[in-house]
């Protein structure tokens, strides 16, 4: 049985740890991460959701793991991604894009993949734009980072062996900052604030 709060204290940090090594190792979701953490943890267990650790938890899990396990690798890993990322926002510099995900708050690692969001008055437009440059590309579905009831188009293509998932919104979406549904601010970078952080990081 579980002795609330202590236990649920120490579990919230067991699981979030467990799914830090999932999204480090094998490039998880965080979603998913901390589903099969608690399952490890707990078996079969019904989960109060306040043992669950929120995302910022686990994102503070996944970096210590990174410094500890993974050191230059990961560096030179998030190095690489996020030049790549650079190229493609200055090829998609009309749409006025914003790096996120893991690339963006610098916990990219092997299996991480490139986040834009994109802003343009019709989906369309960015779809003729890849097809122009003969780009072939999937569509899917992600939810709106401030509305997560609403469903937002995304692009998603291999470029120079990288995944890329494009996420299309309106203009309007660029108004109302950067925070999401829950409240916290995202990490969420334009191509001004990504060339600022790379330089920043070439001279230490």
């Amino acid at each position: 049985m579980i002795n609330y709060p202590g236990d649920a204290e120490l579990l919230r940090t067991e699981i979030a740890i467990a799914a830090a090594r999932m999204i480090a190792e094998e490039g998880a979701d965080y979603g998913s991460a901390k589903r099969k953490a608690a399952k490890l943890i707990l078996g079969n267990s019904k989960v109060r959701g306040d043992i669950l650790p929120d995302n910022a938890q686990i994102e503070s899990e996944v970096r210590q793991y990174q410094a500890l396990f993974m050191g230059d690798e990961q560096i030179q890993r998030l190095s690489q991604l996020r030049q790549l990322a650079l190229d493609l926002m200055e090829k998609f510099a009309v749409f006025q894009p914003c790096l996120t995900g893991a690339v963006a708050n610098g916990t990219a690692g092997e299996h991480s993949d490139i986040y834009l969001q994109l802003f343009s008055e019709s989906s369309k437009d960015v779809a003729v734009f890849l097809l122009n440059a003969g780009i072939d590309y999937v569509v899917t579905e992600t939810p709106h980072f401030r509305h997560p009831d609403r469903m937002v188009e995304t692009l998603s293509f291999m470029w120079k062996h990288e995944g890329v998932h494009l996420i299309l919104y309106e203009l309007d979406d660029q108004r109302g900052g950067s925070k999401n549904a829950a409240g916290r601010t995202m990490d969420i970078l334009s191509m001004n604030a990504l060339r600022a952080l790379m330089a920043e990081s070439d001279t230490k």
